[in-house]
């Protein structure tokens, strides 16, 4: 395992690696920050954007696409400290007081999906749903409804099975679906693994190339393999008591990048927050760029 420098992240959100760059990206959220690691130099750096950052995917051409507080956004990233930010969309209704967009990804026809919530947790507010986002059609309808803190998406390799969670402790539950790729809508929700049956809550996830689904356990201090038919098959236990999401990357996708949220609890102060790298044995599936 290899920690990334001194990086501390306060909620330390959706790694991704950009085949096209061979560097890492990830953000935190409160921070408002959207770091960058070079997969050859090990150079991080990051830039600030105006309003909170929760996940972000590479664009086709460089540059990312992102789920913020109000919509989905594109992030130029140069030079300068700042990202530049052009508002691409959000939802028709748009996004009530205390509502943001949190976990995202493309799926494998470069459709950008994520999920609102409300964030305050306590709450429990039912009120997050699920978007897709493409440059032809624009911000879908949303496609699941009555969410409490949407996560865990994640797609099959064949693209044809969709992964969905809801880490809120009153949920715990990841959902799959089956996928229509052409038209990029999902049906036939299932329960796929119910995570009150272990510590921790179902946050942020990777699939391999064996089409096993990795899912961070928040609270839990481990990360977990589900085979395709939901059979729990492998847990790796890692040092941060709240691992929020993990991604395949590096030249051979066959490293493991896990992203950590700070407990504030005394024996999670060494590594609460962390950025990890690890070698789990196995290989990821090469995320597809937005719009390529």
């Amino acid at each position: 395992m290899e920690r990334i420098s001194d990086i501390r992240c306060t909620v330390g959100e959706s790694p991704t690696w950009s085949r096209a760059e061979s560097a890492w990206y990830w953000v935190d959220i409160p921070a408002k920050r959207v770091w960058r690691l070079d997969g050859a130099s090990g150079a991080a750096r990051f830039w600030t954007t105006t309003e909170m950052v929760a996940c972000v995917a590479a664009k086709a051409g460089g540059g990312l696409i992102a789920g913020m507080e109000t919509g989905i956004f594109s992030l130029e990233l140069g030079k300068a400290e700042a990202a530049a930010q052009i508002k691409l969309a959000a939802p028709a209704a748009g996004l009530g007081e205390g509502m943001r967009f949190n976990d995202g990804r493309c799926d494998r026809q470069g459709r950008f999906w994520s999920g609102t919530m409300f964030m305050d947790m306590s709450a429990a507010r039912a009120v997050g749903e699920l978007y897709r986002y493409d440059a032809a059609r624009g911000i879908s309808a949303p496609m699941v409804s009555e969410l409490i803190t949407q996560n865990g998406l994640a797609f099959s390799p064949d693209g044809r099975t969709m992964y969905l969670s809801d880490s809120h402790p009153a949920r715990r539950m990841v959902w799959a679906f089956d996928y229509d790729i052409d038209d990029g809508v999902p049906t036939g929700r299932r329960v796929f693994a119910y995570m009150a049956e272990h510590t921790g809550r179902p946050d942020g996830a990777a699939i391999d190339s064996d089409g096993c689904y990795w899912i961070c356990g928040n609270d839990g201090g481990y990360v977990l393999r589900f085979t395709p038919d939901g059979k729990l098959d492998r847990r790796i236990d890692v040092p941060m008591l709240k691992p929020a999401m993990c991604a395949f990357g590096g030249k051979d996708l066959d490293t493991l990048m896990v992203t950590s949220i700070v407990s504030g609890k005394p024996e999670d102060a060494e590594w609460g927050g962390a950025v990890v790298l690890l070698r789990p044995g196995v290989q990821g599936v090469a995320d597809t760029p937005f719009g390529l």
